[in-house]
């Protein structure tokens, strides 16, 4: 069977089957048969790798911004449970940033964006309005990562 015909098969897979497309596209990488891939789902595939790391960073911030606004503005309700949510965020955006270190660098730029709505979970979670918190978020980005800060 010729690479015409093979190409169109490992195609329909990205649609029909996607986890088998990914043990297909995995083999024929191995095989040296870069002729037989489904090259433009494949460098889709990779992109959103890529996407989804940046995704889970602005994520884990966004959580880690709401346990510490809560632990800023209801220092009455301080609980073990927002310190260890802190903590855990911390180190998996540790953990991600070990992965893949030129994220590091996005998490600055992150935080303005991503800060307003860490003040509109934190509203929902505390039952304060959103206006009892800051209006720019409080906290540099060594502070965000610093396992022993929690704001007064």
């Amino acid at each position: 069977m010729g690479a015409k015909a093979l190409k169109p098969a490992i195609q329909n897979l990205y649609d029909e089957d996607f986890a088998i497309w990914t043990e297909e596209t995995a083999r024929l990488l191995r095989a040296g048969r870069f002729d037989h891939i489904d090259v433009e789902h494949l460098a889709e595939e990779v992109e959103d790798m890529g996407k989804s790391q940046g995704h889970e960073v602005r994520s884990r911030l966004r959580v880690l911004m709401v346990h510490l606004l809560k632990w800023k503005c209801q220092p009455q309700k301080r609980s073990r449970s927002w310190s260890s949510t802190a903590a855990t965020q911390r180190a998996e955006l540790r953990d991600v940033f070990s992965e893949s270190p030129s994220l590091r660098a996005k998490l600055p730029p992150s935080i303005p964006d991503v800060y307003p709505d860490a003040v509109e979970q934190a509203a929902l979670e505390t039952g304060l309005p959103e206006s009892a918190f800051p209006r720019e978020c409080p906290f540099s980005p060594e502070q965000i990562m610093d396992r022993r800060f929690l704001p007064d």
